[in-house]
């Protein structure tokens, strides 16, 4: 049994084992220790103990005070004492009832008891935590000190695993993964093979992994895709020129984001298409302030070249570039194929020109976009949102087509497998800091015919999954709904529409007196 002491005076106190001297029970050290000097000297002047005493035996812990002291201080016979666990504290009024009050020895509240006993387990608990670490960190240094032996003996040596821990790579046969397993391979810190590795072996698939950029017919295609003669011309053309990555610019326009624009309009057209290009610049494509914002835009083009039968338009185009300003031009033959080489040569000329837009539309020159729409969906994301930011009309789970009719066959010869997710090139929104690291990784991953599955690569080279979003249209509207103004409000994107439905529906939204419910 613990006896309970209470007194406002006393800063501490806790329970104190008592112990038996000739059948009286009489306190126990830890008891008058908690207790404090001035209980244990209004108790010694009741039992005749002099403060010479108490002061001696307080500094010394009480070890010195023989038994014979303690039994002078005798509690009520009717008090069992020699236990060791804890009394009810709903018993405690019985020692003032017989005659135990604050005078001869002060109380402590029960509170106060366990308030005590909890200190002590925390403080048990901390040393055992202290004592946890110390092994911890001695492990630690026994660790370290055991492989600096073994580096020390064996400092030539290196430990090699006693199994795979990534697959073996198996060669594809198809021409655009075989090409990509070469750029994985390159850009891989631990697989890429130096000059100065003079114990790498380097397989004979590897061979010309650094003519990526070559612009010169790779005619090493004819023999490594097997079936290359057969294959339509468009796509002769294109392996024969698939690791050009640079061609030269025509017409610049290093003014267009001197202001850092908020929202640039990239637009993909082919040169004939004037009349396109001056609807988007009466309509949607407004370049200046909207809502606050600043928005530029832009029109990327190759060359329309004799080969695919288009007449000589390059007067046209240069008396067109100097007028509006919005012309962004290169020397290359501008084809669907080549659409691929207008994505990387934009992400190119973005790093250098314009690295400051915020954000970024692309899509062709045959689509509504409602530009009111977008800027009022980009004023609603955060700010972790509008950094990854890659939004359109996703498709998942999609496969090359093998059927030669289609405009997208591609033949297994190039391309096994399936596509990643990718946003249907009508059009998509991504945000400026994506676009920069779509630069960078573009040149991890080898050229391919269908540009938005070629940004479906690099996304997924990234880490990144593009986010489908039901305002981009790029299958059109119902046909019902395609004549009533209420039902391109909501929407971002529709495909596809001639220059006059791009003026009348853009007409439409900005007329004040529209009301849609």
């Amino acid at each position: 049994m613990y006896i309970e002491a209470v007194n406002g005076k006393v800063n501490s106190g806790c329970w104190g084992p008592v112990r038996s001297i000739s059948g009286t029970k009489t306190i126990g050290e830890p008891l008058l220790a908690a207790a404090g000097p001035q209980v244990f000297e209004r108790v010694s002047e009741r039992s005749g103990w002099g403060k010479r005493d108490i002061k001696y035996g307080w500094q010394k812990g009480f070890n010195l005070i023989s038994d014979s002291s303690f039994h002078r201080f005798s509690f009520p016979s009717h008090t069992h004492l020699t236990s060791t666990t804890p009394p009810d504290c709903s018993a405690l009024p019985q020692y003032r009832r017989q005659g135990w009050g604050a005078e001869e020895f002060p109380l402590l509240s029960c509170e106060q008891v366990r308030s005590a006993e909890m200190l002590l387990g925390r403080k048990k608990m901390k040393v055992l935590g202290v004592m946890m670490m110390v092994n911890f960190f001695i492990l630690i240094l026994l660790e370290v000190s055991r492989n600096s032996g073994q580096s020390r003996n064996g400092a030539s040596k290196v430990l090699i695993p006693n199994k795979p821990f990534w697959k073996k790579q198996v060669i594809s046969e198809a021409y655009w993964n075989r090409e990509q397993q070469k750029l994985d391979y390159a850009h891989n810190p631990i697989l890429a093979v130096t000059e100065n590795s003079s114990n790498a072996v380097v397989t004979g698939w590897l061979n010309g992994t650094n003519q990526s950029n070559s612009c010169e017919p790779d005619m090493s295609v004819t023999t490594q895709v097997k079936d290359y003669n057969s294959l339509p011309g468009r796509f002769k053309d294109f392996l024969l020129y698939m690791r050009c990555r640079t061609y030269p610019m025509v017409v610049d326009q290093p003014h267009i984001c001197r202001n850092k624009p908020y929202l640039l309009l990239a637009i993909k057209s082919l040169a004939p298409h004037f009349d396109r290009r001056q609807a988007i610049r009466e309509s949607w494509g407004k370049a200046g302030r909207l809502a606050n914002h600043t928005v530029a835009t832009i029109f990327l083009l190759g060359n329309a070249t004799a080969v695919d039968h288009f007449p000589d338009l390059s007067r046209m185009l240069k008396y067109e570039a100097a007028m509006h300003r919005d012309i962004l031009q290169w020397d290359y033959r501008d084809s669907f194929f080549n659409l691929t080489v207008k994505e990387v040569l934009f992400l190119d000329w973005l790093h250098r020109r314009c690295p400051g837009a915020s954000f970024i539309f692309k899509g062709d020159d045959d689509v509504f976009v409602n530009t009111h729409r977008i800027l009022d969906f980009l004023k609603g994301l955060s700010p972790t949102k509008a950094k990854d930011l890659f939004v359109g009309d996703v498709i998942t789970n999609a496969s090359p087509h093998r059927d030669k009719k289609l405009k997208y066959f591609i033949p297994a010869s190039l391309f096994v497998g399936h596509y990643p997710a990718y946003a249907g090139g009508g059009g998509f929104l991504y945000s400026g800091d994506l676009a920069l690291r779509l630069h960078r990784v573009s040149h991890q991953v080898a050229l391919y015919p269908i540009d938005d599955v070629y940004t479906g690569m690099c996304l997924k080279k990234l880490g990144l999954v593009p986010e489908k979003h039901k305002g981009f249209r790029t299958f059109d509207i119902e046909e019902k709904y395609r004549n009533n103004p209420c039902a391109y409000k909501s929407l971002i994107l529709v495909h596809s529409r001639t220059p006059q439905d791009m003026i009348k529906i853009w007409n439409w939204l900005n007329d004040p007196g529209l009301s849609c419910q």
